[in-house]
């Protein structure tokens, strides 16, 4: 556990303020993650360039009547992370959360043995997180035990683990950070969202760190019969490997999925001032909405498209200008053939910018799936190289996209600019874009 109460800030960074005439310029120090494929960041990492599937049969005895029985749990429990008081009073999606945060943080260079003089101000420091669901879960056990037990049975925990804003405290009160502590509910744009606003918040001068992604963990029967009923879980008829199929022709719905997914946002002064390691840039967001259907996405891709034109403006970028695009691609019919055609629409046909999807690995971890591949995508900016999809052996005629398959494929040097899409039930689109950061006087990796 951090503390950053004591720690001072460093004299560079003293000014709120963004320049004259301009905005602060925000860059990515840290990354974490606890996905499906791993525990911590380097781990999810090669997993996706080893095109490893995290999908798997469901065993418990609470799954066996439900009519989809596969998911995409954790690789790692956070038992065997967290004290038995977190364990007590936290949600596992909070617990999620400041698992990644604490990976991050510490990713980011922050401890008081590596930065013994260091400045940091903890009324400088924020939080933003994504969730939809947060604890709702806990509500549930907490009504089963109620009627089974009796009210005195039902722990006095059980509200402050509800509430969706947990995740994000508990964050804050681990590390200490006093600036803000907010929570984005946005269905699956959450983790988007939550790191798009933090961007912001660091360029307009609020903050000068955010701890900024999302985190979900909702692989419960309730859940799981509710998206089955739906009809929006694939039901892994060819197993569960070949369960989640972004693109595919035979794509037959998403696969869910839990984890969490961080990145510590900082001001470009700031991390130059204490000699941070430089990810890359946060170069822009964009935000929309479809205005069409509480679960349909709407068919022309318009909604899309105009998140990702509007992330392209707040970066200062040209659509040629962008290198690779990280898809949202749940896997299901409707929304990977809307999220193609805007992507047609806004780069052109035939503009063979690389595609990847990693829910065919990851499975859609929901409010997590933006944190999660945002990690993935600032990765792939960093080490030049794009994973594969993995689930799209056929690749819908109608997609007409340069999908990356079979192995990592170099990030093509043309253009310094990546993106990553999230959009959500009720129709909300949201995209980051990553730029290559190109100050000379960054300290080398």
């Amino acid at each position: 556990m951090a503390d950053i109460t004591n720690l001072a800030i460093p004299p560079s960074s003293a000014s709120a303020e963004p320049p004259l005439g301009g905005r602060r310029r925000v860059v990515v120090t840290g990354v974490g993650a606890i996905t499906p494929l791993g525990g911590d960041a380097a781990a999810t990492w090669q997993g996706l360039l080893e095109g490893r599937c995290g999908v798997q049969q469901l065993h418990d005895e609470e799954f066996a009547e439900l009519p989809v029985r596969i998911a995409a749990p954790a690789a790692v429990e956070p038992t065997e992370l967290l004290s038995r008081r977190e364990m007590r009073t936290m949600n596992r999606c909070a617990q999620f959360a400041v698992l990644a945060a604490r990976e991050a943080w510490a990713d980011a260079g922050f401890g008081f043995e590596d930065i013994p003089d260091a400045a940091l101000e903890a009324g400088r420091v924020g939080v933003s997180m994504g969730t939809i669901i947060g604890g709702a879960p806990v509500l549930v056990a907490a009504d089963h035990t109620l009627c089974a037990r009796g009210a005195r049975f039902v722990s006095p925990h059980t509200a402050p683990m509800v509430v969706p804003n947990s995740a994000a405290a508990q964050v804050a009160v681990d590390l200490g950070a006093r600036g803000e502590a907010r929570t984005v509910v946005s269905a699956c744009a959450s983790g988007t969202e939550a790191i798009g606003q933090a961007i912001d918040r660091i360029r307009d001068g609020h903050v000068d760190i955010v701890v900024a992604g999302g985190t979900e963990a909702v692989i419960t029967p309730s859940v799981m019969a509710s998206f089955t009923a739906m009809r929006a879980l694939s039901p892994g008829t060819e197993g569960p490997q070949a369960a989640s199929r972004p693109f595919d022709k035979a794509r037959d719905g998403f696969v869910l999925g839990e984890g969490a997914g961080v990145l510590i946002l900082e001001a470009e002064e700031h991390a130059r001032a204490r000699g941070a390691r430089i990810y890359g840039e946060a170069a822009g967001w964009g935000l929309s909405a479809d205005a069409h259907h509480m679960v349909a996405p709407r068919p022309d891709g318009a909604g899309i498209v105009d998140a990702l034109r509007k992330a392209l403006a707040d970066a200062r970028t040209r659509p040629h200008e962008v290198a690779h695009i990280n898809a949202h691609a749940t896997a299901t019919p409707a929304g990977d053939a809307a999220e193609a055609l805007a992507l047609r629409e806004v780069f052109g046909v035939g503009a063979n910018i690389p595609v990847t999807a990693p829910k065919g690995a990851l499975g859609h971890l929901q409010g997590a799936a933006g944190g999660v591949e945002a990690v993935a995508t600032i990765l792939t900016l960093h080490h030049r190289l794009i994973p594969p999809t993995i689930g799209c052996d056929n690749p819908d005629d109608g997609i007409d996209l340069d999908i990356v398959a079979g192995a990592p494929r170099p990030l093509p040097k043309r253009g310094d600019l990546v993106l990553s899409n999230s959009y959500g039930f009720g129709g909300h689109n949201a995209v980051l874009a990553f730029r290559r950061y190109t100050d000379t006087h960054s300290p080398a990796d």
